[in-house]
């Protein structure tokens, strides 16, 4: 994700520019933090890319999150991450293409934060792919009523056979094996890189994110 403390990064176009070369088959950024005319290049030059492109959802109000995914149909991206209004979601991307991984739980803040148990979180998988979701996106590092792990495990076994997002706070190598053990589909990475913690030795965006490639692979 181009994006820092849940922003799309205002040099997004340029860091798009250094890591092109990389081969990133997964790319997004939110929908707040830079203005929509930015989002539109950086998608082209994500689409140009041949990744698969992600657009976040992190505005607070119900009418925020509606009209953010008005813009991703607009925008024409591939995936829809965010927001916890399903249905009125889904109705916008129906007939679009445009794959729809709502946030579950309870989220509220920016930086978002996950209210909501284990529990909670199965109950929302369920409804939410009964609903024409793709799958979810679980904000479960930003957790506050209950442990990360048990808040996946719920998911996953709610899921099948929706795909399993884990977003925010994949911040070092052994969180990301740590999901892939835990049989999540994908997850989201952008302020780990863009502060150089994921992969402290090495410097600049390029560098961080080369360490997430070797790390996912």
């Amino acid at each position: 994700m181009l994006t820092r403390d849940d922003l799309t990064v205002a040099d997004c176009l340029e860091v798009m520019d250094e890591i092109s070369s990389l081969g990133v088959r997964h790319l997004g950024f939110k929908d707040v933090g830079v203005p929509l005319e930015v989002q539109r290049e950086l998608l082209a030059r994500i689409k140009a890319s041949g990744a698969t492109s992600y657009f976040e959802v992190v505005s607070e109000t119900p009418e925020a999150c509606l009209r953010s995914a008005r813009a991703a149909v607009e925008l024409g991206v591939d995936c829809l991450l965010g927001g916890t209004d399903t249905a009125a979601m889904a109705q916008i991307v129906a007939g679009t293409g445009v794959a729809l991984y709502p946030f579950c739980g309870f989220p509220q803040g920016h930086p978002t934060r996950l209210g909501g148990s284990p529990a909670d979180i199965a109950r929302h998988c369920r409804e939410m792919v009964a609903g024409a979701a793709a799958g979810v996106d679980l904000l479960a590092f930003r957790a506050t009523d209950a442990d990360p792990v048990d808040l996946i495990r719920a998911a996953r076994e709610a899921l099948a056979p929706g795909r399993l997002i884990v977003a925010g706070s994949i911040d070092s190598p052994q969180r990301v094996r740590a999901m892939a053990d835990l049989g999540v589909d994908g997850i989201t990475i952008g302020t780990a890189l863009f502060q150089g913690v994921f992969a402290p030795v090495r410097i600049g965006i390029a560098e961080q994110l080369r360490a997430a490639l070797d790390c996912a692979a």
